[in-house]
């Protein structure tokens, strides 16, 4: 449910940015929502507090947010309050973002590799991921799990890539596991 209200209200803003050709007014105004939100978890408990009524949160939405943004991002956020989708608000704009990078083919990469990766493979990566992919940039984050013994884990989005050694060596444990069965099988037959 949290992903379609996520989605529906997601594509209504972007709509909107696209309509009045705003897209990257609009992306900088949610990012900077965003992180006002996350620097101040007050605003964020008063907006989910059910004793609060629906004109004290539209009210404190106007006065924290208006002239801050823009008049169509302080609407759709008393939008949000007012059908009482506060909750999912940090996922709509997610959401947003998600959408505005896909629209500008701007990728988000996350590589896990087995040790620390040089800035020279980190770029090498990097550039492969563009060659290959239909992204013009890709945003890039790193991480380091041991016990990938070797090979990268790469996700994009829902696809993942894995060339990692632990993969391969759990593949060859399931085929070793579906031979071993496979005669038993044919002997009881």
């Amino acid at each position: 449910m949290a992903k379609l209200v996520s989605k529906t209200y997601g594509d209504a803003l972007f709509d909107l940015s696209v309509e009045e050709n705003s897209v990257d007014a609009m992306m900088q105004e949610v990012l900077a929502v965003r992180e006002a939100l996350a620097e101040n978890p007050d605003l964020a408990q008063v907006l989910r507090n059910p004793d609060i009524g629906k004109e004290e949160k539209l009210n404190l939405v106007e006065k924290v947010f208006k002239g801050r943004v823009s008049d169509n991002l302080t609407g759709f956020l008393r939008i949000v309050v007012d059908k009482q989708r506060y909750g999912e608000l940090d996922a709509i704009l997610d959401y947003f973002v998600a959408r505005v990078k896909e629209y500008k083919k701007i990728g988000m990469a996350h590589v896990t590799s087995p040790m620390e990766l040089s800035e020279e493979w980190k770029a090498r990566i990097k550039e492969k991921l563009l060659a290959t992919t239909g992204y013009v940039e890709m945003e890039m984050t790193y991480a380091v799990d041991p016990g990938l013994i070797g090979g990268l884990v790469i996700r994009i989005g829902d696809t993942v890539v894995d060339s990692s050694v632990r993969s391969r060596l759990a593949d060859v444990v399931r085929r070793l596991q579906r031979t071993s069965l496979e005669p038993q099988k044919e002997m009881r037959e």
